[in-house]
């Protein structure tokens, strides 16, 4: 079974969208998608209501998902990890013990050529349009990826 998780800094927002987008995407017989936080802010919480409302307008719900923290752990249980930013990015890399690690980790928007940005947006701070941009942004990455991953071409 091939394993992704997905980062980003509290594990409320954009990490919850693109663990659920991801997941509707892929059979879960063959793939296993989870989420994670760089931070310890929102460990045991749901993901944040906005982040909820936006995928369940999508068709995917998210409300079941909790907040845990990336552990060092996370590089042996995951074949790929994707960051939504820079920051995650490096507080993940900071925690890798090896090259094998660092090899597995990338940010998420690098995969879709077409997206200009290479970064999530965090949304916390913002309305709930800010959710649906990201919601929109990760969904083209996501169908980019889930297409790798099936074809065994990452």
């Amino acid at each position: 079974m091939t394993s992704i998780l997905m980062v980003c800094l509290g594990n409320i927002c954009r990490s919850p969208l693109a663990h659920g987008i991801l997941e509707s995407k892929l059979h879960s017989d063959q793939f296993y998608v989870d989420s994670a936080g760089t931070a310890n802010y929102h460990v045991g919480d749901s993901p944040d209501h906005r982040s909820i409302d936006v995928a369940k307008s999508n068709g995917i719900d998210i409300s079941n998902q909790r907040g845990r923290q990336f552990k060092v752990s996370d590089f042996d249980t995951f074949d790929y990890i994707y960051t939504m930013d820079d920051s995650n990015y490096q507080n993940v890399i900071a925690l890798a013990r090896n090259t094998d690690d660092i090899g597995k980790v990338r940010c998420i928007l690098e995969l879709e050529d077409s997206i200009k940005i290479k970064h999530v947006p965090d949304p916390y701070y913002g309305g709930i349009s800010g959710f649906q941009d990201v919601f929109q942004l990760l969904e083209k990455a996501c169908n980019t990826l889930s297409k790798k991953l099936q074809n065994s071409d990452i």
